[in-house]
């Protein structure tokens, strides 16, 4: 069970006021990519921040990853909907995520599973439920259902060990206690998005 899995990109960002709906909406889900090292404390990584601490962050939400294997999919769901060109590139961080990953989809992930960096370890916690700005964030509407109904929906990661962490790096993936799987927990809870 234990293999690398390979950290593509490492993202932040600051709460910013987006238009959504008509409405001014303060969101930090447009993460962007970061070079070197970042230090990753117990609420997460260095010049990341969130706009809703109620929902996100927190020590049991500190880090967001994402499997880079789902963005083909996104890029033409967006096409579809008109929010985007064909073939236009959909950058790391564009999902929301801190780090995107490259060898690790959720339905092999379960809680309690490890992520062993050189310098950090995070656990696993949760999945990641989206709400409207994820379909803000995506450019058109039914973005949140279809993560609802492809269960690609990334896991949230808590930390076990601070230290420092940078895109290029391997961690190794050790698994915990097979109890609750990420997508069977994010599908019992997934009818209520919207």
């Amino acid at each position: 069970m234990n293999r690398p899995v390979n950290l593509q990109s490492v993202n932040v960002a600051v709460p910013e006021t987006w238009t959504i709906d008509g409405k001014p909406v303060l969101t930090a889900i447009g993460k962007r990519p970061v070079e070197g090292p970042v230090a990753v404390g117990d609420l997460g990584l260095a010049g990341d921040r969130q706009a809703d601490p109620s929902v996100h962050g927190g020590p049991r939400k500190a880090v967001y990853a994402y499997p880079l294997e789902h963005y083909p999919v996104w890029q033409t769901l967006r096409a579809q909907a008109g929010a985007a060109d064909w073939g236009a590139p959909l950058p790391p961080g564009s999902v929301g995520e801190n780090l995107s990953l490259r060898g690790l989809l959720e339905a092999e992930v379960w809680i309690g599973d490890r992520l062993r960096f050189p310098d950090c370890e995070l656990i696993v916690s949760e999945p990641r439920f989206p709400c409207f700005k994820f379909n803000a964030a995506m450019g058109f509407n039914r973005a949140a259902k279809l993560m609802a109904q492809s269960g690609y929906c990334g896991f949230y990661l808590a930390v076990h060990r601070p230290g420092t962490i940078a895109a290029g790096q391997v961690a190794e993936w050790i698994a915990g206690p097979r109890e609750l799987g990420v997508v069977e927990l994010f599908r019992s809870k997934a009818h209520l998005i919207k």
